[in-house]
């Protein structure tokens, strides 16, 4: 029989602190520019449109002698039922045998992974000492973008929380925000984080509120541009993070006109990410497109060239940041004595 190891969400908030997570991304995205790690192609069904769906990301890292998929699945009418919209479960196994590793709640995970993708993309395009960040959207993905960005950004002093649909989101966000979010931060190892010296304001004039932010980071599930680009100031860094699927937009196509553009896969930006309406448009050519983020990360490619660049990291989600954190995870829980163990 072969032991696996059950990691639920509980446990995963004990294991996980966002220091070692943006680590852990980081050097996924660059093991994949180093031809180290592989994205194998993403499988997307719809049951029945608009109601049910499912989306399976796999990869292979065989310098940490794993590969593995997600398997996140969505049911609209389930908070009927008495159940969660969204299911997420990853499965990890060993690269050397084929055994299956460990069985994760994939929540957690992707919370925690996709709030260190845009801070990292922000790290290496954006501004030196950029000092204010507007998040597009409050839901719970709002929570790991902040985390994520005040533990690779010293300057900043202000952030800013826009919800596009309900101001009194925004403000009930901003007011359940400080808890959590200083729990989290806290377990940082070496990276000693607070609030302390940020104010986080909830906004309704976006437009405004543009004009004054540095960083931008999109959460939504928008269908139609929230930004325009007339509203952007110059030296401005987007993450957008939203777009997932194929019809997804958050920012104005005309942003990506004159701006220096990063994706995390090539291949999925075009087709599945903020990238793909600005193509479809004729707003750019994919060879308009600077790299992929692991390029950057290395070096193959330069990022921001001056302080008026507009920058862009398109943040579509690859399977390989999922193995990496979750790798990162079953190491810490075998170390810890956390989790359920089962025999196959």
């Amino acid at each position: 029989m072969n032991k696996v190891t059950v990691l639920n969400e509980n446990d995963l908030r004990k294991i996980l602190t966002m220091e070692e997570t943006i680590a852990a991304v980081e050097e996924a995205y660059k093991q994949k520019e180093l031809n180290k790690a592989f994205v194998l192609p993403m499988i997307f069904h719809e049951f029945e449109a608009g109601v049910a769906d499912m989306d399976i990301k796999a990869g292979v890292m065989p310098e940490i002698e794993r590969y593995g998929l997600k398997v996140v699945s969505w049911f609209k009418d389930n908070p009927a039922k008495n159940l969660p919209a969204l299911f997420g479960t990853t499965l990890l196994f060993d690269s050397k045998t084929g055994a299956p590793c460990s069985l994760l709640d994939a929540e957690y995970i992707t919370g925690m992974r996709t709030g260190a993708a845009g801070a990292i993309g922000a790290k290496y395009l954006a501004k030196k000492m950029a000092k204010t960040l507007l998040i597009i959207g409050s839901g719970q993905q709002a929570f790991f973008q902040i985390a994520a960005y005040l533990t690779v950004f010293d300057s900043i002093s202000d952030i800013f929380i826009f919800d596009p649909l309900d101001a009194n989101k925004a403000n009930a966000f901003v007011t359940n925000l400080a808890t959590p979010l200083e729990s989290l931060l806290a377990k940082n190892p070496t990276k000693k984080v607070s609030l302390k010296n940020t104010n986080v304001s909830a906004v309704t004039d976006l437009a405004q509120t543009l004009e004054k932010s540095d960083l931008v980071a999109t959460v939504t599930p928008a269908t139609t541009p929230i930004i325009k680009a007339k509203w952007v100031k110059k030296g401005t860094h987007f993450s957008c993070i939203g777009a997932d699927i194929s019809g997804k937009e958050e920012i104005d196509p005309q942003i990506f006109k004159d701006a220096i553009i990063i994706v995390d896969d090539l291949q999925q930006a075009i087709t599945v990410g903020e990238t793909e309406r600005p193509i479809k448009e004729g707003v750019i050519k994919k060879a308009d497109i600077t790299g992929e983020i692991g390029a950057l990360i290395t070096g193959k490619v330069a990022g921001r060239t001056t302080d008026d660049a507009i920058t862009i990291f398109d943040s579509t989600g690859i399977a390989l940041q999922d193995l990496a954190v979750s790798n990162l995870a079953l190491k810490i829980a075998t170390k810890e004595n956390i989790g359920q163990t089962v025999f196959l």
